[in-house]
């Protein structure tokens, strides 16, 4: 057998750990709801913290470091889109040396960066190596699987989306098969003929098809191309992770409903002994969640400005008002405009700022324009910073603080 594949029978070789936690789906799916959770299976729509292993097996933390650690995805398009969300924060590392493993945030002087693979990302949080992380949650949950030390701090960076799949050969024994119920009930599968399924995610492949009821498994471990398996015999089905499909449908694989293990993106992760006990840690963290969440919030947002006639500033605000879609985050702002008419300066028009999301921004335009508004300005926003982000004070109730 090659030495890039492992085969092994799921109940057997990779055992499935007792959450503490009431039993739910591990499709956990990182959304714009604020939350911030441990890595315990929960439903998403707790958007508190997300819980793994007991904390009490994990290592000590480390006494005699001061400095902050942070780690980044060293390689690939994670790699870049992490360095460029962070950039438009105004937080640009700084790597002297491309090939040193170590870079720091000028903005942040306690603040030190560590380039790392994403799974070595996962370990090294619980470990104690590093304090904080930014990685896909596909990652997080497959090698952080039940560490109560791991919390997702923010868990919709809005980039690196995928999906975490299962799919099939088209044709064959799987050409009416489309639905997970459907695989799961197929005779073909026996002690004697287990299916077989290639996956690089062999904790959360494995409790997946444990959970939906496939009795007779051999799962089989690969790091790439896992899409030639199937065609070449080697394997019945995949799980992998999966962005616009177009690699499975050119290489005559399908994805069936109910088939999604989980939905990821990028996620900033934190050790929770960190944001405890180390100095620093639990101030960065509410720097980096603050500058995060503003310029997100901001990027699907618009300023839009309109000029209208009005016997007053009421007046234009009730037409506005009268609008859904243009009434802004607390409503809109009115201004007057002041004019020399008869060498004495008068007001005509008032201006009106609100914020819209980018998606309305034509449907509010209109609605502008029936009420009278004209000369539309639109602008780029950079940040919305809120009170308090939520999800600050959803990690601090996690946290017990």
């Amino acid at each position: 057998m090659s030495a890039m594949l492992a085969a092994r029978p799921y109940s057997a070789a990779i055992p499935l750990p007792q959450s503490p936690s009431p039993p739910s789906s591990f499709g956990l799916r990182p959304s714009r709801a604020a939350g911030s959770r441990s890595l315990a299976p929960r439903a998403a729509a707790s958007a508190t913290a997300v819980s793994t292993k007991p904390a009490a097996a994990a290592a000590p933390l480390t006494a005699d470091r001061t400095v902050v650690r942070i780690g980044l995805p060293s390689k690939g398009r994670m790699a870049e889109q992490t360095l460029s969300l962070l950039k438009s924060c105004q937080l640009s590392v700084r790597q002297l040396n491309p090939r040193q493993y170590t870079a720091d945030i000028p903005l942040i002087p306690n603040l030190e960066v560590w380039f790392q693979r994403p799974k070595d990302i996962v370990r090294k949080l619980q470990s104690g190596d590093l304090d904080l992380g930014i990685v896909g949650f596909d990652t997080v949950s497959e090698y952080g699987q039940v560490n109560d030390d791991l919390v997702v701090v923010h868990d919709a960076l809005d980039f690196g989306q995928c999906r975490l799949s299962l799919a099939v050969p088209k044709g064959g024994v799987f050409e009416n098969i489309n639905s997970l119920e459907d695989f799961a009930k197929m005779p073909e599968w026996t002690e004697e003929r287990p299916l077989r399924v290639v996956t690089g995610f062999g904790y959360l492949g494995a409790k997946f098809l444990k959970e939906n009821g496939f009795n007779h498994v051999l799962l089989l471990s690969a790091d790439g191309a896992l899409e030639s398996f199937p065609p070449m015999g080697m394997a019945d089905a995949i799980i992998d992770l999966v962005s616009s499909g177009t690699t499975l449908r050119e290489n005559n694989l399908k994805e069936i409903e109910g088939g999604v293990v989980l939905e990821s993106q990028a996620t900033l992760v934190a050790s929770r002994r960190s944001l405890h006990k180390r100095e620093g840690v639990l101030e960065i963290t509410h720097e980096l969640l603050e500058r995060l969440e503003a310029h997100l919030r901001a990027s699907a947002e618009l300023m839009v400005t309109a000029n209208m006639r009005g016997n007053s500033a009421e007046d234009v605000a009730e037409r506005v008002l009268s609008l859904t879609s243009i009434c802004g985050l607390q409503g809109p702002t009115i201004s007057p405009v002041y004019c020399r008419r008869d060498g004495k300066v008068a007001v005509d028009y008032y201006a009106m700022n609100v914020v819209v999301p980018q998606k309305l921004l034509y449907k509010s335009i209109q609605q502008l324009r029936s009420i009278g508004g004209s000369g539309v300005l639109v602008t780029k926003l950079t940040y919305i910073f809120d009170e308090e982000t939520p999800r600050w004070r959803n990690l601090l109730t996690e946290l017990g603080l």
